[in-house]
């Protein structure tokens, strides 16, 4: 779904661009259209309640960006919404499409570390101190898109899908640089969303784990994620802490081996035939993850993860911001 106050003429020229022969200036032209099953929202964060409450209510199936909401609150009257309507729902939580993460998960089950014992992840999201305006938005917390929600949200769905949820932790957040200038303009704007998001706790398994997403940097590790075990060792690298966007490395080592790259599988990579040219871009996990929402709407299974799941994420978010207010270990 484009944005609910587009101009008509801005309309048509992206119509004409990507080829889309139905093109609407206000979303309610487009829910009214019967041929239409499901809705993507993708327009900035403090948007998507009203979008996807408008959608849900037309018995619409919905694909809708992450963050779900600004807040829990939000995602929470949306997933309550869905459930309501009984409509099939997804997220985009992506990374969890990546052939990558469905090859970390092979790895374990098959017993490749042993026992998890702990695992610790690092990401770099926006370096330096500056920002295109398109994303001057994110440097306000209360619009709910921030290295807390983007960055940190992705990558910490990332680690509890492979490895489970938390059992409680303990989280600080910090705002290190608070002045960011607008590329464009050169205009200094004032930051109030957290830039250093660090946290560790226990997982449901009992494994230790310790994360730390942080932007404002002059560099450092894009994202490195590994995973600890009795018998060995697996490292996921990436070029930043946006598993679902760019390329994922696996490397696995037994005993103190140094960890070697280990090929993903061909099947894993071609789940999805006609998606392999968009191997290696952006847009594949995103695709995979379209795939994956239509196979589940055709066959009523829910591989996908749903407003539910969302849901989750969320409140896992909200424990991180809690812990970080209270300076408390929390339950989760």
């Amino acid at each position: 779904m484009g944005c609910h106050r587009a101009h008509p003429g801005t309309a048509r020229a992206a119509g004409e661009a990507f080829g889309v022969r139905a093109v609407f200036a206000d979303h309610g032209q487009l829910l009214a259209r019967p041929d239409i099953d499901v809705v993507a929202v993708t327009v900035k964060v403090p948007h998507h309640r009203e979008l996807v409450s408008a959608a849900l209510a037309a018995g619409k199936a919905v694909y809708c960006e992450w963050p779900l909401g600004r807040d829990i609150d939000d995602a929470r009257a949306m997933a309550a919404l869905a459930a309501g309507h009984g409509v099939h729902t997804a997220v985009g939580l992506q990374a969890r499409q990546a052939p990558a993460i469905g090859f970390v998960q092979e790895l374990l089950s098959d017993g490749y570390v042993g026992e998890v014992l702990s695992t610790t992840m690092v990401g770099l999201s926006v370096p330096g101190n500056a920002v295109v305006q398109p994303n001057a938005y994110m440097l306000d917390k209360t619009n709910g898109a921030s290295v807390l929600t983007i960055a940190a949200g992705h990558s910490l769905d990332t680690l509890n899908h492979v490895l489970g949820e938390f059992a409680d932790l303990s989280a600080v957040t910090d705002l290190r640089r608070p002045l960011i200038t607008i590329k464009e303009t050169g205009e200094q704007i004032v930051k109030t969303a957290p830039d250093q998001i660090a946290v560790i706790g226990t997982l449901t398994s009992g494994a230790t784990a310790s994360v730390h997403i942080r932007e404002g940097v002059a560099g450092g590790t894009g994202f490195l994620w590994e995973i600890n075990g009795t018998d060995g060792t697996l490292r996921i690298t990436a070029d930043a802490a946006y598993p679902e966007i760019y390329p994922l490395t696996v490397r696995g080592a037994h005993g103190r081996n140094e960890p070697a790259e280990l090929a993903v599988p061909a099947a894993l990579r071609q789940k999805w035939p006609a998606l392999t040219g968009l191997e290696g871009t952006p847009a594949y996990n995103v695709g995979r993850a379209y795939a994956a929402f239509a196979a589940d709407i055709d066959s009523g299974t829910h591989t996908v993860p749903d407003f539910a799941a969302a849901v989750a994420r969320h409140e896992l978010i909200a424990a991180i911001e809690r812990s970080a207010a209270s300076g408390e270990r929390v339950k989760t």
